[in-house]
């Protein structure tokens, strides 16, 4: 089988895979951005003043800060922390395969159960606030104050704490044993094993991890939505709440634009993360 033949079997192999987006992801977000330029009831063409009207839109500044604040206090938290509990757990032995599926529990509960637990917990007269009060501490509206905010930062760190944590450890399972067993020899501690080769052998995996980290941070939306509803307190009221809002409203031509805008940043983002790993290696 000569070079060609191989190639052209190989292009037929992906062939139904690259129909799948072509068709699923490439041709609607295509309409996407061609409606971004079109008035959504005339359907005259209006040139960026969809976009004017998404950057002078006060919702959208509140739901697009709010959104950076999220995804820059969470990511950093959850990727350092999952890492922490997976170097923990690699010199467990046999019992890292029970403590790993207790971390992945999180991720098995419905989101009905977790709106519940939410409501158990943070409602004015819940279990938290009983706390407060059994300790002779002021109660907290958990759910209209800035608490709110970070209810969201727990709820999105704790479920999504067990998926880094087996993609953490999936990397440090391919970092062979010889070189800290020779770096021991060599008088290197546990500190500087981990500074000189977990880290710098972990990396590729840091990349997966922190871009899918930021993709499962638009999930925190469900949780929100089914607690507080269409419009909650201003510090949870992220770009999914906004999305919805303008989708009810059949605000499309404003929906397009800023579609366009978060599915610009988020592209950019990767490819700067993807730029900064490749500079490391």
């Amino acid at each position: 089988m000569n070079f060609r033949q191989r190639q052209r079997k190989g292009f037929l192999f992906v062939l139904p895979s690259l129909l799948g987006v072509a068709l699923f992801w490439l041709i609607p977000y295509g309409e996407v951005v061609r409606r971004s330029f079109y008035s959504a009831v005339s359907e005259e063409f209006t040139g960026i003043s969809n976009y004017q009207k998404v950057f002078e839109n006060q919702a959208f500044r509140l739901a697009a800060g709010n959104t950076l604040r999220f995804f820059c206090v969470c990511i950093p938290i959850l990727v350092a922390l999952s890492l922490v509990i997976a170097v923990l757990l690699s010199k467990q032995g046999k019992w890292m395969q029970v403590q790993k599926s207790l971390f992945l529990l999180p991720m098995a509960i419905p989101v009905a159960s977790v709106v519940l637990l939410w409501r158990v917990l943070f409602h004015s007269q819940g279990l938290l606030n009983h706390l407060c009060a059994a300790l002779s501490l002021p109660a907290v509206d958990w759910m209209n104050s800035e608490a709110s905010f970070w209810m969201l930062v727990i709820s999105y760190i704790w479920r999504n704490l067990g998926y880094d944590v087996v993609l953490w450890i999936a990397g440090l399972s391919a970092i062979p044993n010889n070189i800290y067993e020779a770096a021991r020899v060599d008088g290197a501690g546990e500190w500087m094993c981990f500074w000189r080769i977990t880290l710098p052998n972990l990396l590729p995996s840091l990349y997966t991890i922190a871009v899918l980290s930021l993709l499962n941070g638009f999930k925190v939306f469900r949780e929100a939505y089914l607690v507080a509803g269409d419009y909650p307190q201003e510090k949870m009221y992220l770009l999914q709440h906004l999305f919805n809002n303008w989708y009810r409203n059949m605000d499309f031509d404003k929906m397009a634009a800023a579609a366009v805008i978060t599915g610009c940043c988020i592209l950019a983002l990767v490819l700067l993360l993807s730029r900064a790993w490749e500079k490391e290696e």
